[in-house]
């Protein structure tokens, strides 16, 4: 593991990894809500399903927990951590086919390919998730409308189920659990290793053009003439109103055909050293903020040659950023709406936000394509997905929470759980029927607090 990614392991997980298990606290990524539980580092493939014989309470195979909520939290329950089931097992460089332990990070896969001149077919916005994790919720990118999710190339990997059971997944083998297990969120068995097809680069950079655009119908327009583009996604201002609602930048790319080194990542150096005060993100500081975003870009339209570091990964160069929400944490809420509903329904909940007093440091605005997930589970389907960051305040993030689910539903959309600290169990299980056909494949002995939250389904002890 990179000493950069070490720390961020060992500060976050809180556990010796020499040790055959430890009672602790493991933090999702927005640090809500906060659970014990019994930490069991894996080293080896053989060590799962023998280590968890005699275990109770349940278990739950997790990686970096770069999941916000408690999709990847088993309160006093047994969680089986990856990170150190991180090797690559062969690589074709002609076709670029590669397969890795499950506990690899994306990180990792990063300074293994680019220098042999390939790169991650998907990424999300950071490379800190481990390969399983990245199947397990089937995560999407930039590239969604040319690319689809993750688990579109993944071509096989193994489950191990509690039992002992050993599944070799692919399209063609055990067709059910690999469409199940993709998108759903590590409960029916352990992935030992799998092989994820890599894309071809010449060079690091990414040809980078970023858009200013005013309101709903600009973004819109801009996302339609991008389709033959690759990478595509916009920061969003969800704090200001009139003339200035929805306001943003359009930020495009494609990777680079000139020829340029392919050397791995600097590691990053800088870390958020505390936790901020619980005032410093409010909606003054946030309109602040966003006003300076969108307008550090001089002109309408900008192109530059940019390395794919800042373009996929900005917040990833600041260790630890999620200190700056304070101790409390923070909540993300993420929607697609489908695209009958998806100017309304887009509208009328940054409507909502910007009433709501409370400011979204970070919000993400992108299309979804049409490209098919192979997961039963997966959250992406044709339409726009916004992201949105908001430091905890019970007394208002909660409510808030709760209205924009309704509102998501009433337009047709559904939430994302690896982002989901929130919806309710009646929420959840509108949005996604699909959970009674995961229930039936869910391994006995796996569950999660999200899980159990949402289903109130219990495991076999």
């Amino acid at each position: 593991m990179p000493p950069a990614e070490a720390h961020e392991a060992q500060k976050r997980l809180r556990y010796d990894t020499g040790s055959s298990s430890s009672s602790a606290r493991f933090e999702s990524w927005g640090r809500y809500p906060t659970y014990a539980a019994n930490i069991i580092p894996l080293h080896w493939q053989g060590d799962f399903p023998e280590v968890a014989q005699n275990l109770h309470n349940g278990i739950l195979p997790v990686g970096l927990g770069r999941s916000y909520g408690d999709v990847c939290l088993l309160k006093d329950g047994n969680l089986l951590a990856t990170p150190a089931m991180n090797r690559i097992i062969a690589f074709d460089r002609e076709t670029g086919l590669l397969t890795a332990e499950a506990g690899i990070s994306l990180a990792q896969i990063l300074d293994f390919a680019v220098p042999r001149g390939f790169f991650l077919p998907v990424t999300p916005g950071t490379k800190y998730v481990t390969l399983g994790g990245a199947i397990a919720n089937d995560i999407h990118g930039k590239n969604h409308h040319v690319a689809g999710t993750f688990g579109r190339h993944v071509t096989e990997f193994e489950l191990v189920r509690s039992d002992g059971t050993v599944y070799y997944c692919s399209p063609a083998k055990n067709p059910e659990f690999y469409a199940m297990t993709i998108g759903g969120l590590g409960l029916t068995g352990f992935i030992r290793w799998a092989t994820l097809q890599l894309k071809p680069i010449v060079s690091r950079k990414i040809d980078y053009e970023g858009i200013q655009f005013h309101g709903i119908d600009e973004f819109l327009a801009l996302t339609e003439a991008s389709k033959e583009i690759e990478y595509t996604v916009s920061w969003v201002d969800c704090t200001s109103t009139g003339k200035n609602f929805c306001r943003g930048v359009f930020m495009q790319g494609d990777h680079s055909t000139k020829r340029s080194a392919l050397k791995p990542s600097r590691e990053p150096k800088l870390v958020f050293p505390f936790d901020a005060p619980g005032f410093a993100l409010n909606h003054l500081s946030v309109a602040a903020f966003n006003t300076l975003f969108f307008h550090k870009q001089m002109v309408k339209r900008q192109v530059a040659l940019q390395d794919y570091e800042p373009f996929f990964y900005p917040l990833d160069k600041v260790l630890h950023w999620n200190r700056m929400y304070g101790k409390s944490g923070l909540l993300q809420f993420q929607y697609v709406i489908p695209w009958n509903n998806a100017r309304e329904g887009t509208v009328a909940i940054l409507k909502e936000v910007a009433k709501s007093g409370l400011a979204s440091f970070l919000a993400v605005l992108k299309a979804f394509g049409d490209v098919p997930s192979p997961g039963v589970m997966s959250f992406p389907k044709p339409g726009i997905t916004l992201a949105l960051d908001f430091p905890i305040k019970p007394d208002k993030s909660f409510p808030l929470f709760e209205r924009l689910a309704d509102m998501t539903l009433e337009f047709g959309g559904r939430l994302y759980p690896a982002k989901d600290a929130a919806m309710t169990a009646a929420q959840f299980q509108t949005f996604y029927p699909e959970w009674e056909q995961l229930a039936r494949f869910r391994d006995p002995m796996i569950t999660s607090s999200f899980w159990e939250r949402v289903t109130g389904d219990q495991p076999s002890l």
